[in-house]
């Protein structure tokens, strides 16, 4: 994978073509730049002969190896230490190199101050530099933090500028993240025409790559953009598409929220029983992963499902069902939740004393 290759980061930091679980902890659904392994050989000079350079090399190689492995704080030390021994030296082109780094864990991190700060020390090191590349990671991990900053100004500033250096370099993966990225902001400003345009172009680019894992990424955003201006079809069709490649990638915890999000937009539109279908594809994904808190909302949502159908006795099955997986994970509130919904439904067909008996184990929880 070429030097400046951007990665998925929903929850970070290993290639497109690896699980995005394996990523970092914090759930979002920017492409973010990432240093492999493949790049090493550019990042790192050959072994020195001068012991501090020797040690900040091999700290360096060593803080990339355990990003790559979601080790973010070991890798933070690590990297940390290797800029302390670049900034001794004096060597400006490698502490430019750690600081992007840098700012991509802090991002990845969830720490969206620090990355800024990492990023703006990286870019004050390429004012004289012609490393088109490091200014395009740099400027692409600013963006994405002002984002999550809700400095939207700012944001939509720095990606244009890396749009710009990306298109420079003619590095499509590249453009395949900035795109996407600036149609969240645009989104988060709720302006969806906008963020929908973006997120198209990047799609189609990233369709001429042959990235599924892009694909999948680029793919639900659109679907989310198409839901937030309520064109439910237009948001089935995207999700439709993104669940199939979330399947064939065997991602798994993708694929449950997508399933949720075609579910809500079925129901929607008052398609009850394909809304039915997709929260029943959810469940059993959510059983298979053990993800009780998916396997609850689920059972929720079919019951939901199954009163809009009339078929209280089938919602019923439901809500009991989501009753004892809230008493076993203690759950309070989703416990009073199923009871309450279980006293509607046995309302609903006249059985007055089961509903009674629901009431009262509402009251008791009170």
């Amino acid at each position: 994978m070429p030097k400046g290759e951007w990665n998925n980061s929903l929850k970070n930091t290993v290639p497109l073509q690896l699980p995005i679980k394996y990523l970092n902890p914090v759930k979002r659904n920017t492409i973010t730049h990432e240093f492999d392994s493949g790049s090493q050989a550019e990042i790192l000079p050959p072994q020195e002969s001068d012991d501090h350079l020797s040690e900040a090399s091999n700290l360096l190689r060593q803080g990339i190896q355990q990003q790559q492995a979601g080790e973010l704080i070991t890798a933070m030390k690590s990297l940390q230490q290797s800029l302390g021994l670049f900034q001794a030296v004096g060597d400006l082109e490698k502490q430019a190199q750690v600081l992007s780094l840098l700012g991509l864990l802090t991002y990845s991190a969830g720490d969206y101050k620090g990355a800024i700060s990492y990023s703006q020390q990286c870019l004050s090191l390429l004012n004289n530099t012609s490393d088109l590349a490091l200014q395009m990671q740099a400027l692409s991990h600013l963006g994405n933090a002002y984002r999550h900053l809700n400095d939207h100004k700012k944001a939509i500033e720095f990606l244009e500028k890396c749009l710009k250096i990306t298109q420079q370099l003619q590095d499509k993966r590249s453009q395949v993240a900035v795109l996407n990225n600036l149609g969240l902001v645009y989104k988060a400003l709720s302006n969806f025409t906008q963020a929908i345009e973006y997120q198209q172009q990047s799609l189609e680019i990233v369709r001429e790559l042959k990235d599924n894992w892009g694909e999948e990424q680029v793919l639900k955003n659109l679907g989310n953009a198409w839901y937030a201006l309520n064109n439910y079809p237009k948001a089935i069709a995207y999700y439709e598409q993104c669940v199939v490649l979330s399947r064939s990638l065997k991602n798994v915890r993708s694929a449950s929220q997508v399933l949720k999000n075609l579910g809500n937009a079925c129901y929607a539109l008052g398609d009850y029983t394909k809304a039915i279908k997709y929260y029943e594809d959810r469940l059993q994904l959510a059983k298979e992963i053990q993800d009780k808190r998916s396997e609850e909302q689920s059972l929720s949502s079919l019951g939901v499902a199954c009163e809009a159908l009339g078929d209280y006795n089938k919602a019923i099955t439901y809500y009991e069902e989501r009753l004892l997986l809230a008493r076993n994970i203690k759950d309070r509130r989703s416990e009073e939740q199923a009871l309450a919904s279980l006293k509607v439904a046995c309302y609903a067909l006249g059985d007055y004393a089961k509903a009674m008996q629901y009431q009262q184990g509402t009251s008791q929880n009170t």
